[in-house]
């Protein structure tokens, strides 16, 4: 199962807004939390090994925009 983080964290606040279905760019993140880009990096990174399917969009605008895809990856029975 999915272990979710403390209410009000600074990771929940990140999944928050990588919930949000226009995304977050790496630079709204970093700033959000007060971290370092690799940081930030970092966080995603874990994100997508507690199984939450991260997508990167290119934005005209921000670059590089990331999101939740969808719940956490579920096994497709066969």
């Amino acid at each position: 199962s999915l272990a979710q983080p403390r209410e009000g964290s600074k990771l929940a606040l990140v999944i928050a807004m990588l919930s949000n279905e226009a995304g977050a760019s790496l630079k709204s993140l970093a700033e959000m939390a007060g971290w370092l880009p690799h940081t930030t990096r970092a966080t995603l990174t874990g994100l997508r090994k507690r199984g939450f399917l991260i997508e990167r969009v290119k934005h005209h605008d921000l670059g590089s925009v990331y999101r939740i895809a969808g719940g956490p990856k579920t096994p497709v029975a066969a």
